[in-house]
């Protein structure tokens, strides 16, 4: 059982800049995707961003050129670097981690909540 701990959202003003981090401990097999993905209010979830275990990366087209996805794999974290954010950026922020174990398994984190005031 994979555990993924969050940390980094909070209130920002529009045009500032967070860093999520998410851990992930417990694995037995290997973390190939790791990812984000967040919900607004009355809103379904969606992608944001993800890597690969090789480090391709893959971002909604609302994020591009403003967050950047990366991942330390000694350490098992993923990282969202969020830069000129605005008020529909506001959101939960969830870590999403895919292991393969003789199969594939998704874990979610616990979510984090981004508010971007304007």
């Amino acid at each position: 059982q994979v555990h993924l701990v969050e940390s980094g959202g909070g209130l920002v003003q529009a045009g500032g800049s967070l860093r999520l981090s998410c851990a992930a401990s417990g694995s037995i097999g290997s973390i190939e995707d790791m990812g984000w993905y967040r919900q607004a209010p009355g809103k379904q979830r969606e992608l944001v961003a993800t890597i690969t275990r090789i480090g391709t990366t893959n971002y909604a087209d609302s994020v591009k050129a403003r967050f950047t996805i990366s991942r330390d794999k000694t350490k098992n974290t993923v990282y969202l670097q969020m830069n000129s954010l605005k008020p529909e950026d506001t959101a939960v922020y969830y870590c999403n981690v895919r292991e393969y174990y003789f199969g594939y398994n998704d874990y979610w984190g616990q979510g984090t909540q981004v508010t971007v005031s304007s």
